[in-house]
């Protein structure tokens, strides 16, 4: 990798293995967009916007991915639904392990069988597989990345925004990057969303929690191993490579980040929660850090976005924070490159702030109710915990919306007063008469289902480069449009061809 300053005046750093864009020039009004932060989130933003014809720059402060950064290692039913509308849900199920019932604090067994989802199950996967994947599709589509360099401020207009990069003594000058919007995935530290001076409110809600990568002696019953003790807890999971990631927390001990940790202290918070430590040994890393709740209190600041955990950040209970931030990504990435592309107003924009930050908010609640009742050890937290299992254990719909909580399949983004029960809600893997949706969703366009013999459906080859037209498989007589990320439009029985043309008008625009 070199470092190039062009006569644009854009300075980065490119991968040898990915596809050059351009950048605007400093000052002038271009259709580009800059990720900043090549982790999941804005891996799927950039490939999507590329796939869309969207110029897009990737820039990430470190030299490359590396797979101990990795800590998430589930993948829910509705993140997996996304991957499968980008192709890539088949390969990864294919490199992890599924697991299709929960167990929560050895009292409620969660059958995940009955998801309402092709996805009817856990995947175990390490976050850096989801990372190759992803990334080999953005480069495949076009993105420009830009490794090692760092963005130490920025300035926005009203045509577009300037990003500040390197540092004066580094290896590498400072530079600037130009594009009409910016999108911060640069994780908690966020050096986007500090530039824009947003808060991020919050607090440490569990401090001096232990990570090791370790090999086993004794295999582990099942595929994740979880259990909440007093006050030691303890996670097992595997990689694949006969190494397990173990993640524990004694409540007892409360030191720094940079204190020094050894096996020996992993081994025993593991005794504490889960009664051995399956014979751990050739620790090939180890470190500790702490879980903050946060979350910024706007996700757009005029032509700057936020996205992932430097929008919002929870706990690791419930396995939710790699799959927000890819849901974050499938949201927004339809809509900037509508805008982008002439098919939308400005305004869409808008609408991700409103439709995702009350879905962040929600899982920092439901990630730190799990916690705090998993690490119950007072008499009256242990009782209320033992009313609400033995409650969901009984209560079918709680159940049911506490698993669409977690898997991220019950989320729904508002819809207009008086539209049809549909609008806003997400569409399942419904079959058509030449395939499935998510199929059909591929590619980012949006979806029209029509009943089979309706005779107001629309020309296949008009908006054909952003709309598909497909007929239900069944005799179903709703006609429904399906956004690009999986959530209904509009819905109507028994439209005219009018209606259904200025629906179509009202979400996608006009050629």
């Amino acid at each position: 990798m070199t470092g190039t300053t062009g006569t644009n005046g854009t300075t980065g750093t490119t991968d040898k293995n990915a596809t050059p864009g351009t950048l605007g020039t400093a000052g002038a009004a271009s259709r580009d967009v800059i990720v900043v932060g090549a982790g999941p989130t804005g891996l799927l933003l950039a490939g999507d916007l590329a796939t869309a014809g969207v110029p897009v720059t990737l820039v990430e402060k470190r030299p490359h991915r590396t797979s101990n950064l990795s800590r998430a290692f589930v993948l829910h039913a509705r993140t997996l639904e996304q991957l499968d509308a980008r192709g890539l849900a088949d390969e990864l199920e294919s490199k992890g392990q599924t697991l299709d019932r929960l167990r929560l604090f050895s009292r409620l067994t969660v059958d995940l069988t009955t998801l309402p989802s092709r996805f009817n199950h856990l995947l175990v996967l390490p976050q850096y597989e989801v990372e190759r994947a992803l990334e080999r599709r953005a480069v495949e589509a076009g993105v420009r990345f830009a490794y090692e360099t760092e963005v130490t401020g920025l300035v926005q207009d009203a045509d577009g925004v300037t990003l500040a990069t390197g540092a004066e003594g580094g290896d590498r000058g400072p530079g600037e990057l130009r594009a009409a919007y910016v999108v911060g995935t640069d994780g908690m530290r966020s050096a986007v969303r500090e530039a824009v001076g947003l808060p991020f409110p919050g607090r440490s809600a569990i401090r001096s929690v232990v990570l090791a990568d370790v090999r086993l002696a004794e295999e582990p019953e099942t595929l994740l191993t979880v259990n909440a003790v007093g006050d030691a807890f303890a996670f097992l999971a595997p990689f694949g490579d006969g190494y397990y990631r173990v993640i524990g927390w004694d409540r007892r001990r409360d030191v720094a980040d940079d204190a020094p940790l050894d096996l020996d202290e992993v081994k025993e918070i593991t005794r504490l929660a889960l009664g051995r430590d399956y014979g751990m040994h050739d620790a090939r890393w180890m470190s500790r850090f702490h879980s903050d709740e946060r979350q910024a209190p706007a996700y757009r600041v005029g032509r700057v976005f936020l996205a992932g955990d430097a929008a919002h950040v929870h706990t690791p209970a419930g396995g939710q924070g790699m799959n927000t931030g890819l849901q974050d990504a499938a949201n927004l990435s339809w809509k900037l490159a509508a805008t982008l592309n002439g098919h939308a107003h400005a305004d869409l924009l808008d609408t991700y702030q409103s439709e995702r930050h009350p879905v962040g908010k929600s899982v920092l609640r439901s990630s730190g109710g799990l916690v705090r009742l998993a690490m119950a050890n007072r008499p009256w937290t242990l009782a209320a915990r033992t009313l609400l299992t033995t409650f969901l254990d009984h209560a079918r719909p709680a159940r049911t919306r506490m698993l669409g909580q977690i898997t991220g399949i019950g989320y729904s983004y508002p819809s207009p007063r008086g539209a049809h029960p549909l609008t806003g809600r997400r569409v399942p893997d419904v079959a058509l008469r030449d395939g499935r949706l998510y199929e059909a969703l591929r590619g980012g366009r949006f979806v029209l289902i029509t009943p089979s013999d309706t005779p107001t459906a629309p020309d296949p080859d008009t908006r054909k480069d952003r709309l598909t037209v497909a007929s239900w498989a069944s005799d179903r007589r709703t006609t429904l449009l399906i956004r690009p990320d999986g959530y209904a439009a509009w819905a109507a029985e028994s439209p005219t061809a009018e209606e259904t043309e200025a629906a179509l008008t009202a979400a996608m625009g006009r050629d």
